[in-house]
């Protein structure tokens, strides 16, 4: 059993930046592969990033790409997602999940454990 709690979600003008966390507690944690996911209203879940705790398997969406940073702080086991130069459309909520298939996935459904979520909200 895996439990996640994400927090450093808010309100932010567009232009702005956000650092998102999420604190990560179970078994094996190690083996784990961590996705966030984001949910705008009426829409459907999307991938937005994926890591490892062991480094490799970083990926990102197109929609993020290039001003968006997913890592890890193993010794606090926690997963960190940065994203610069925030858009109106990036408002959803943002869940943090943990897969443990050792194949690196950026679908939903493929993973396991999931947070509450963390509103991000950006108003231009």
């Amino acid at each position: 059993q895996v439990q996640l709690v994400e927090s450093g979600g808010g309100s932010v003008q567009a232009g702005g930046s956000l650092r998102l966390s999420c604190r990560a507690s179970g078994r094996g944690l190690s083996g784990y592969v961590m996705g966030w996911f984001r949910q705008a209203p009426g829409k459907e879940r999307e991938f937005v990033a994926h890591t490892t705790w062991r480094g490799y398997g970083t990926g990102y969406a197109d929609s993020v790409k290039g001003r968006s940073t997913i890592s890890t702080d193993n010794a606090e086991s926690t997963v960190y997602l940065e994203i610069n130069n925030l858009k109106p459309e990036d408002t959803a909520v943002y869940y943090c999940a943990a897969d443990n298939d050792k194949q690196i996935s950026s679908s939903w459904t493929d993973y396991d454990y999931w947070g509450q979520g963390t509103q991000v909200t950006v108003s231009s």
